[in-house]
């Protein structure tokens, strides 16, 4: 025990946290998901040790030597080995589930009264954001091959740096995030908070998050969704309240006011979806 605290006490503060990227505190769930990371490589490591050093013990101690002949006695069965190599590892993976159940019932607990509702629609190869509180969105331009002024990110796409939209998230609140998708699967992740979740046509996914650390976090899709697909970014942007009241406001003034919702959506052939063509043909008949 001695050994293992001089061993942390030495350890940096990205190497504590298992290198993950997140500040501790980042949101209210972040110090979870490396809580559980972390301890979980340390169990895995002594597990590791052991089984190391027992593996190494007995190649050591039961080497053939020199001028021995024949094979060692052989035993068939030995029921307290067994018993320990059966029920240790069991007991390993249903303490594993136990915490990983624990933690995610508590992320994924949803808010009864959250400060803020987020609509975010991922599209190819952008995002829409919506402020429904304030009745305001964002929409983020689409990825496009070739346009004048873009920065090549790769050998076939141009992504305008300053056209990566940004959510602006108020600190220290809590915020429901509302996941849709108006074409393929995509994947909302901040990578930051430590968590991503799916976007799938046709459902809608949440996300419980209360940001805890004032900045700017990098976002990605983390799920392939098409050719420019490493160029769906966007950035979260956590302000103070009244920065976040003066950024929705600032949107009304603009004119971003409403919703953008499904009517954007390029799927015509999900569930309870009627297609042009056929709203066309319904109109004649009549």
């Amino acid at each position: 025990m001695v050994s293992m605290g001089l061993l942390l006490a030495g350890c940096s503060q990205q190497q504590l946290q298992g290198f993950l990227p997140a500040e501790p505190g980042t949101t209210n769930n972040t110090d979870k998901v490396t809580g559980l990371w972390v301890t979980s490589w340390i169990v895995l490591l002594a597990v590791g040790v052991i089984t190391w050093g027992l593996t190494i013990w007995a190649v050591v101690v039961f080497r053939r030597r020199r001028g021995q002949t024949g094979l060692p006695v052989q035993l068939r069965y030995n029921m307290p080995i067994e018993i320990f190599y059966t029920v240790v590892p069991l007991i390993l993976v249903l303490g594993f589930f136990a915490f990983t159940a624990k933690d995610q019932a508590d992320i994924e607990q949803p808010y009864s009264a959250p400060d803020e509702v987020i609509s975010v629609y991922g599209k190819q190869w952008a995002w829409d954001f919506n402020y429904v509180n304030q009745n305001v969105y964002t929409a983020g331009v689409q990825d496009q091959p070739g346009e004048p002024g873009a920065v090549d990110t790769d050998a076939n796409s141009a992504l305008v740096e300053s056209q990566i939209p940004t959510l602006v998230l108020p600190v220290d609140k809590k915020i429901t995030i509302e996941l849709h998708s108006r074409d393929v699967i995509h994947s909302f992740w901040v990578i930051d908070f430590l968590y991503k979740k799916d976007m799938i046509p046709g459902k809608t996914n949440y996300m419980y998050v209360t940001p805890e650390r004032i900045g700017t976090f990098a976002g990605k899709c983390a799920e392939l969704c098409g050719e420019y697909h490493s160029d769906m970014l966007f950035n979260v942007k956590v302000v103070s309240q009244a920065d976040y009241e003066a950024y929705t406001k600032d949107l009304a003034d603009k004119g971003f006011t409403g919703q953008l919702g499904d009517d954007y959506n390029r799927n015509t052939n999900l569930p309870g979806t009627v297609s042009p063509l056929a709203e066309t043909e319904s109109e004649t008949s009549k």
